[in-house]
């Protein structure tokens, strides 16, 4: 896992891999449960898409082209919130699916 932050179209363009699948961290996206997110997470890695790149917009959101496409919109919350800490709840979520696919005790899931 890599985490990079940038700026501008241009700095996202750079540092998402070409083979990557791109999921964009977007308000309007799809909301999921961490069971689903770690079905999700599972079956893009099993259809051989290794890398799954997850894209937080700035202030103004992601650059429109940028979301346009992603694979995946997804909403962490209905709720504005301030970078830094969707970062850190988005890491936790992705800790979180990883440890439901291997069937370990951490995921207190439905």
């Amino acid at each position: 896992m890599q985490e990079l932050e940038v700026k501008g179209a241009d700095g996202f363009d750079k540092a998402i891999p070409k083979d990557a699948l791109l999921v964009a961290l977007e308000v309007d996206g799809a909301a999921l449960s961490s069971s689903e997110l770690a079905r999700k997470l599972g079956s893009w890695t099993s259809q051989g898409k290794g890398n799954v790149a997850f894209a937080i917009g700035g202030a103004e959101g992601l650059p429109r082209e940028l979301s346009a496409r992603a694979a995946f919109r997804l909403s962490l919350s209905p709720m504005t919130l301030p970078h830094r800490l969707a970062r850190l709840i988005l890491v936790e979520q992705i800790y979180r699916a990883f440890t439901i696919l291997r069937g370990e005790p951490y995921a207190r899931e439905e």
